[in-house]
């Protein structure tokens, strides 16, 4: 669609998109042009085809630990924790950042799993301070290289949401060389956490049309 797309001409789209039944997952890529409220055309999304997970009803039934399609990101970002064989249950886990996309559902996703989770963001007093005590330490704040090797604890466990662009090219909100001399594992940027949500949004659309009875073809 053009950027000059109406809110209405969206939303048409996705009520066809919503009564088809050969279409098992819908996604609306973030950010919209700013004629069209996010909101709005998130929650015109049927919920079971959500495969995004930003639907209020998935992110709903995510809060009361309920089956829900899981945002990708997030749902990527444990199975990575999950891989190093490394029990959640009872782990400091901080998140650096609040947003509605990583933040605050990840967070959520930790504390499903037994985590004592702190959610850090630009308000918040002595966040290295926090950051220092994380077991498990997400970084997602958008700020190239905010995380330094001074706010790791040794031993822990970083996984870096952030991908921003500078002349030498991508870079996450983790000042990588450094804290890899400190952690156990860590994610890097590119080919980290990224992967992992384009995998996590083809396994979300596969179980929607399992759900639905689709052959899979």
């Amino acid at each position: 669609l053009p950027e000059t797309t109406s809110q209405e001409e969206l939303l048409a789209l996705i009520d066809k998109l919503n009564a088809d039944k050969t279409v098992h997952g819908i996604l609306v890529q973030l950010p919209l042009p700013r004629q069209i409220d996010p909101d709005t055309v998130l929650a015109a999304i049927r919920p079971e085809k959500d495969v995004d997970g930003f639907h209020p009803v998935n992110i709903g039934r995510l809060v009361a630990g309920l089956p829900a399609s899981e945002p990708c990101t997030p749902k990527g970002i444990l199975r990575l924790l999950k891989s190093t064989g490394i029990p959640l249950a009872g782990k400091e886990a901080v998140v650096i950042g609040r947003s509605n996309i990583v933040g605050k559902p990840v967070a959520l996703m930790l504390l499903a799993e037994s985590a004592t989770v702190t959610i850090c963001h630009s308000k918040t007093a002595d966040l290295a301070e926090h950051a220092r005590r994380a077991d498990i330490l997400v970084a997602a704040i958008g700020k190239p290289r905010f995380v330094t090797a001074d706010m790791v604890k040794e031993d822990a466990v970083v996984i870096d949401v952030g991908i921003n662009r500078l002349e030498e090219g991508l870079v996450g909100d983790v000042d990588y060389e450094p804290v890899a001399e400190k952690a156990s594992w860590i994610t890097p940027v590119p080919g980290g956490v990224g992967p992992m949500t384009i995998a996590m949004l083809l396994e979300n659309t596969l179980e929607q049309a399992e759900k639905t009875g689709a052959s899979g073809r």
